[in-house]
């Protein structure tokens, strides 16, 4: 599977199983909700810095968001 791919679909299963928004985990990373939304259908390549706010948003470890 595509690195992408498998970060946004952690990032939407780590987001719904907290049971918060799109719009509510954008704001917590400091991103727009749109660049969240693209990241969670991987169509958008994340930076490093993104990775380390969803991760800090999600409290888990920024390697989590690839396994």
């Amino acid at each position: 599977m595509d690195l992408v791919v498998r970060l946004g679909r952690n990032v939407r299963a780590l987001r719904t199983a907290s049971g918060i928004s799109q719009e509510e985990l954008a704001f917590r990373a400091n991103m727009k909700r749109s660049y969240l939304s693209d990241l969670e259908r991987g169509t958008r390549n994340p930076s490093v810095r993104a990775l380390g706010r969803l991760a800090d948003a999600l409290a888990v470890s920024p390697g989590s968001l690839l396994d």
